[in-house]
């Protein structure tokens, strides 16, 4: 395994189109969370989706579904569990 192509810290894009730079955590996660805020507001909760996979842990399924249903308001939460 080639452990040098491997991300060390998030990359965020300035601009449409514009290029990759490095940024902190914080900066990173700002973006992600306005992101998520920008879709929510725009489109309504039920615009935002998550699938969540059996190969993970019980945990880690319900961090996610709570994720969705609480700070995104929504219900739209599938799991590949019920295949």
């Amino acid at each position: 395994m080639d452990r040098s192509a491997r991300l060390t810290q998030p990359l965020v894009r300035d601009g449409k189109g514009g290029a990759l730079r490095p940024a902190s955590w914080d900066e990173a996660l700002e973006r992600a969370a306005a992101g998520f805020r920008a879709v929510v507001d725009g489109r309504g909760p039920r615009s935002f989706g998550l699938f969540s996979c059996s190969k993970t842990t019980n945990e880690m399924n319900y961090v996610a579904q709570k994720f969705a249903r609480v700070v995104l308001g929504s219900n739209n939460v599938d799991s590949c569990n019920r295949t």
